[in-house]
């Protein structure tokens, strides 16, 4: 195993080499590296020429092809608000079933397949995953990033909200490989926060418990950590993902449209407004009154007026600060630290409660917005081996994964892991009756298993028959403080199970590590492009192969001309399925699936009239 102090698997990583760190935010993201600075070592954020270092997280995609991130695409949201994405985080390692209830609120369009497939973002006759919108932004940072520091930036570390769930992280890991970087860690961000305070850098240091409170613009989330010996725990995490200075601006929006009298407005109105609250409430976080002017007549609110409006906001925060203490077990005596994150922290109000309510004042020195890539970066030059202070742990050099249908690798345990590490991921059955599973385990960083290293294979057998999707078999990876792998797949339902013992490093040289480790960025762009066509040509397929069952079942409850028009175009998805155009391939699908879709209702009616038939209704 390789320690990450010294060097990242291989032994290859130079001390002057810039690895740096990304806050990869809902609203605004941000890149930060250390620097040396009077004898010490710093973190810093990356500013522009203008002073800024927040990029606005929205991209915008042109009908010219043109992709434009940051202020360039914010300044189209009102011009082409259809091509223009923003709060895609929010999107990522998602389904549609999972962001059904925000669909309605997005100016752009998210592809309604009504499944549990990954979540796509259609612009135009193109779809675009949330993991490709994510890369864009990054190689925005990237670029920024190479420009301010005159060298080019291949490795960062990304942090990535406490609740994140696996898939999520992985989606957050195949961006920056898009993007043209190598993630070399995840992390929390919360940890982030800690670490920028210096905070778990010495592992000599005693436990410590700390609280994150983090207030951005659109979420609220409260973290409960225990810090020891250099080690981070996430010991409990609460909050609200539509809580945050978005609804302090609203707030202030009816305090001034109820003083100018204006009981609604046209859309220019509401802009103005909206522009008035933020500027009030920056001037209310500094100054005891606002003053401006609206429509021609000047209004004054004092921060008493302010802090009434909000209170109800911030007591929502405040209980789920409760809660979380609540659920890690931790009584308030015991925290530590409280660390301040989030622009919307700024507010006197937040501050004020935040520190009645634990008792202790909070941390608020760093710049909010900025915090959590200054953690980030302080990541980033610990695995870069200048910070020596940090506990030593091994990692694993290569992801770990299974195959899945396509021959696509599908990472269990990435790359960077700390060992020990467990994981774990449910899999189903491919076709009606399929009563055994095959498990190959691979090794490497692309994202066909044909381009990685082969470690094991086994077969679970005995799987009862059971219609397509409806068997359960959790694949469990589970590898040890000495490099071994533990494969196990049980069929929850039956309870059958298999496992494997594999030692993945075996016969790897450093040099091939690193080699794997380059083939996975130099082609990182056309094994996303084939990972999406083999995705698409799969779901493509299983559309077909389910479509074609339905009709063989229920020819009599569809027209000849239905029927024609059905098989018409499962005729045209199946030429598409044969071609490399991933877009026709999701468009022919979502043709086919608008074709049928008032079909199942059909069917259930006709169900429900069987089931009714020769019954009374009392």
């Amino acid at each position: 195993m390789a320690k990450v102090a010294i060097n990242i698997a291989t032994g290859s990583l130079q001390q002057e080499e810039a690895i740096v760190g990304i806050d990869l935010g809902t609203t605004n993201s941000l890149v930060a590296i250390v620097r040396e600075q009077d004898g010490t070592r710093q973190p810093i954020a990356l500013r522009e020429t203008d002073g800024f270092t927040l990029v606005p997280s929205i991209v915008n995609l042109g009908e010219d092809g043109s992709v434009h991130v940051g202020n360039e695409a914010r300044e189209r949201l009102l011009t082409a608000p259809e091509r223009t994405i923003y709060s895609v985080k929010r999107l990522m390692g998602k389904s549609y079933n999972d962001v059904r209830s925000e669909a309605d609120t997005l100016a752009y369009q998210i592809l309604d397949d009504d499944t549990e497939a990954l979540v796509r973002v259609r612009i135009g006759d193109r779809f675009y995953t949330p993991i490709e919108l994510s890369a864009f932004i990054l190689a925005e940072l990237k670029a920024r990033a190479e420009h301010l520091l005159k060298t080019p930036v291949t490795k960062a570390v990304i942090t990535v909200p406490a609740y994140f769930n696996d898939a999520q992280r992985q989606a957050t890991r195949d961006a920056g490989k898009i993007a043209g970087l190598d993630v070399l860690r995840i992390v929390n961000e919360p940890t982030a926060a800690a670490l920028a305070y210096g905070m778990g850098t010495n592992s000599g240091e005693a436990e410590k418990i700390v609280a994150v409170y983090d207030l951005g613009g659109g979420t609220f989330d409260i973290s409960i950590l225990r810090i020891v010996g250099g080690i981070f725990e996430v010991l409990a995490t609460h909050g609200d993902t539509h809580l945050g200075g978005d609804d302090f601006d609203r707030a202030l929006t009816e305090l001034i449209s109820g003083k100018s009298g204006l009981i609604s407005g046209n859309a220019a109105d509401r802009g103005r407004l909206r522009l008035l609250a933020e500027e009030a409430k920056k001037t209310l976080s500094v100054s005891d009154s606002w003053t401006g002017d609206f429509s021609g007549k000047s209004i004054t609110i004092s921060r008493e007026a302010f802090n009434a409006a909000i209170a109800p906001l911030v007591e929502k925060t405040l209980a789920s600060c409760r809660a979380a203490l609540a659920d890690s077990g931790i009584s308030l005596s015991e925290i530590s630290a409280v660390v301040l994150v989030g622009g919307s922290t700024r507010v006197p109000l937040v501050k004020a409660e935040v520190e009645k309510t634990f008792g202790k004042k909070p941390f608020d020195e760093l710049n909010p917005d900025e915090v959590v890539a200054l953690g980030a970066a302080v990541q980033a030059d610990i695995l870069a081996g200048k910070t020596t202070d940090m506990l030593l742990l091994d990692v694993t050099p290569l992801s770990l994964g299974i195959e899945t249908m396509g021959g696509l690798m599908d990472v269990l345990i990435p790359r960077n892991s700390k060992i020990p590490s467990r994981a774990g991921r449910q899999y189903t059955t491919q076709k009606d009756g399929q009563g055994g599973m095959r498990i190959a385990v691979f090794q490497g960083e692309r994202d066909l298993v044909q381009d990685n290293r082969r470690l094991a294979e086994f077969n679970l057998t005995g799987i009862p028959a059971m219609p397509t999707g409806l068997a359960k078999v959790e694949v469990t990876f589970l590898l040890d403080a000495d490099g071994i792998l533990k494969v196990s797949a049980k069929e929850l339902r039956s309870g059958v199970a298999q496992s494997i013992d594999v030692k993945p490093q075996y016969g790897l040289t450093d040099e091939e590590v690193e080699s794997m480790l380059m083939a996975s960025l130099t082609h990182a762009k056309e094994d996303m492009q084939m990972r999406a066509l083999v995705e698409a040509r799969t779901e493509a397929q299983q559309m077909t192969d389910v479509t074609e069952g339905f009709l063989r079942k229920n020819k009599t409850l569809l027209s000849a001309e239905e029927k024609a028009i059905t098989e018409g175009q499962i005729a045209a998805l199946k030429t598409a399925i044969s071609g490399n155009d991933k877009n026709a391939i999701q468009a022919a699908t979502e043709q086919l699936n608008e074709i049928t879709r008032p079909f199942a209702e059909r069917v259930m009616d006709a169900a429900l009239k069987e089931a009714m038939r020769g019954k009374k209704i009392m």
